[in-house]
């Protein structure tokens, strides 16, 4: 069939077909090999106009200086809405363009999702927590979650050169964001971000364990915590706290300590009866993120307390919600499957 093309362009003295230098992939308008040439396509046909007012596809990637903070982008609002006006052609030459650029727009956007220096993750949008239910269970609405940068040449916490398990990113940044419509803690805000040891040790109920607690975190090489609160209008209040310590050997042997399955070693204040909380969804286990979950069981009283502990790397995170009559199970595990994988 080509051969007949190139007779056929010398006999009416017709340029042959080009490529398209904007993408190297040769016009659709092109004979298809093993078909016939109806006349009408014989005549000239205007070459495709390609829209140029839209942004080409993954350069924001490239404009974004290394170490700035990157969410991954939607590779669907990406693509084009509606494909670009066309001369006439054959039905087939134009169902084969369109799924050629769809296909290459959607390459494009994955290739420049991995070539950011800063790396991102999406504010799962009611959000696609692994292992929960529908939209319609209950759960919060988080912004959109993003990893701080890594310092230049430094490691994430658990890449396999990060023998330490050192969180280089500012720990600030990495606590869980309040989901919308909540109302901020304001006793978490502590200075400059950074909560006192003496007001994360409120959270227990005993003094002796205070006490006992407040000394391990001296052994152990208790650097800083950083926390948020907030309270939904449901009326259920949340705490997160981040205590980062030395390196992840003292965090692992800490939460042995701390949260031995069965029930948590240190009570929280209104939390005297909790145990493991076994309905929690498996599939939304963080890779590499130890996670040990309490709830309180049956009678709890006039509200119910729901705690997770979780260890990444270099820091010991712990989780609290609680609410008048109960705690709803969604949110809480929403709120404990993002703070892990920001952790992660």
């Amino acid at each position: 069939m080509t051969h007949q093309a190139e007779e056929t362009d010398r006999s009416t003295s017709h340029p042959a077909p080009t490529e398209d230098p904007t993408s190297g992939v040769p016009r659709s308008d092109e004979p298809q090999p093993g078909t016939s040439v109806p006349a009408a396509a014989r005549e000239p046909v205007p070459a495709p106009v390609v829209p140029t007012d839209e942004p080409e596809l993954g350069t924001d990637s490239a404009a974004v200086p290394p170490g700035a903070p990157t969410a991954v982008p939607d590779a669907t609002a990406a693509l084009p809405e509606s494909n670009p006006p066309l001369a006439p052609r054959p039905l087939k030459s134009r169902r084969l363009l369109r799924a050629a650029l769809r296909w290459t727009a959607a390459v494009v956007v994955f290739a420049a999702v991995g070539a950011g220096t800063a790396y991102g993750i999406a504010g799962m949008e009611r959000t696609d927590v692994p292992g929960l239910g529908t939209v319609s269970d209950g759960r919060w609405v988080y912004p959109t979650l993003t990893k701080p940068p890594l310092p230049k040449g430094r490691p994430g916490p658990l890449a396999e050169g990060n023998k330490s398990g050192t969180h280089y990113a500012d720990l600030r940044r990495l606590v869980l964001p309040a989901p919308q419509q909540a109302t901020a803690d304001p006793a978490l805000r502590g200075t400059d971000g950074w909560l006192p040891t003496k007001d994360f040790l409120t959270e227990y109920a005993e003094k002796r364990d205070r006490e006992e607690l407040a000394q391990r975190f001296t052994q152990y090489g208790l650097r800083h915590i950083a926390a948020r609160g907030w309270t939904t209008p449901d009326d259920t209040h949340t705490r997160v706290y981040l205590l980062q310590f030395d390196t992840a050997a003292v965090v692992d042997e800490l939460i042995g300590q701390i949260a031995p399955y069965g029930g948590p070693g240190y009570q929280l204040r209104g939390a005297a009866d909790s145990v493991s909380d076994d309905g929690f969804p498996a599939k939304a286990q963080i890779e590499d993120v130890t996670r040990v979950v309490y709830t309180e069981s049956k009678p709890y009283g006039k509200e119910q307390t729901r705690q997770a502990y979780l260890a990444a790397g270099d820091v010991l995170a712990l989780v609290v919600q609680d609410r008048k009559g109960s705690a709803h199970p969604v949110p809480f595990q929403q709120t404990v499957t993002l703070q892990s994988q920001l952790l992660a």
